[in-house]
C-alpha cells in the first residue's frame, strides 16, 4: 500500500470514529434527557406518597375517632338498658302492691276474725273481704 492510500484508510478511520463519537454524544444528551425526565418523574411521584401518607394518617385518626364514637355510645345503651330494666321492675313492683294489698288485707281480716280458720272460712272471708275493698 502506498501512503496515500494508507492516508484515505486513516482519514476514514477517523471520519467513522468522529461519526461514532456523534452518535455517542447523541446518546448521552439523550441518557441526561430521560435522567432528567425520570427525576421529575421521581419528585412527582414522591409527593404523591407524602400526599397519601398524610391522607392515610387522616383516615387512621377519622378511625380512632369514630371507635371511640361507637364505644361511647355502645356505653349509653347499655346504661339506656339497664334504665328501662329498673323502671319496668319499678313498675312491675307498683303493679304487684296494688294487686296484692287487696288480697293480703282480705287475708289479714280473715285471720283476726275467725278464730278457727278452715279452708272454706279462709275462701269465705277473703272473698267478703275484698268485696268490701274500694276499688
Amino acid at each position: 500500500m502506498s501512503n496515500q492510500e494508507l492516508i484515505n484508510v486513516g482519514m476514514k478511520q477517523m471520519d467513522e470514529t468522529d461519526h461514532a463519537i456523534e452518535r455517542s454524544k447523541q446518546v448521552i444528551h439523550q441518557t441526561i434527557e430521560v435522567g432528567s425526565q425520570t427525576t421529575t418523574t421521581l419528585k412527582g411521584q414522591t409527593e404523591q406518597m407524602g400526599r397519601i401518607v398524610n391522607e392515610l394518617d387522616s383516615i387512621q385518626f377519622s378511625i380512632k375517632k369514630a371507635l371511640k364514637l361507637v364505644k361511647e355510645i355502645g356505653k349509653q345503651v347499655a346504661t339506656d338498658k339497664c334504665i328501662m330494666l329498673l323502671l319496668v321492675l319499678i313498675v312491675y313492683g307498683v303493679i304487684a302492691v296494688i294487686v296484692l294489698k287487696p288480697v293480703l288485707w282480705a287475708f289479714e281480716l280473715v285471720f283476726v276474725n275467725d278464730g278457727l280458720l278452715t279452708v272454706n272460712t279462709l275462701v269465705a272471708g277473703v272473698y267478703r273481704n275484698l268485696a268490701a275493698w274500694p276499688l
